[in-house]
């Protein structure tokens, strides 16, 4: 693995780990060149996958991406980082194990307002505005009346 910091090629691992929920193995790694320490993390990866976007256009599925996302709509929230790191992973795992490697990017935007609609109401909102393309106070309204109101919704 190189290292992030001075580009060397290779680097120790000084600990592996799996994670909470038991989806990734996290390695402590120290890079022998420049002394400096940082973590990785190992996932399984069922297939490759690809999103066909609104436009058509094909792009390869970006863990990363739907996480900041989230994270983007969960910002100043109060949601623990495990709950949110569970709901990207159960994503992950049902696009993967959905038998199809091109994904439209709506199924995806579906899945985490399905996932935001149990965790938080107002981080759901916040990425339906986005998703969703709000134009309107109108539009806020329908959203909130699609928000069902069971005490779990967080928020």
């Amino acid at each position: 693995m190189r290292c992030p910091f001075c580009q060397h090629d290779d680097s120790q691992v000084k600990d592996s780990r799996p994670t909470d929920d038991n989806s990734a193995i996290r390695r402590r790694r120290v890079c022998p060149a420049c002394g400096a320490r940082f973590t990785t993390f190992e996932r399984v990866q069922l297939r490759d996958l690809v999103v066909i976007k609104k436009s058509g256009r094909r792009a390869p599925f970006d863990r990363d991406k739907l996480m900041r996302s989230i994270q983007h709509a969960i910002r100043k929230r109060p949601v623990e980082p495990e709950r949110i790191e569970r709901m990207v992973n159960g994503i992950v795992r049902r696009l993967e194990s959905s038998g199809e490697t091109e994904i439209p990017s709506s199924t995806i935007g579906e899945l985490v307002m399905q996932g935001l609609g149990n965790l938080d109401a107002v981080a759901y909102v916040r990425f339906a505005s986005v998703y969703k393309n709000f134009r309107e106070a109108k539009d806020f309204e329908h959203i909130l009346g699609q928000l069902h109101e069971p005490e779990n919704k967080g928020g």
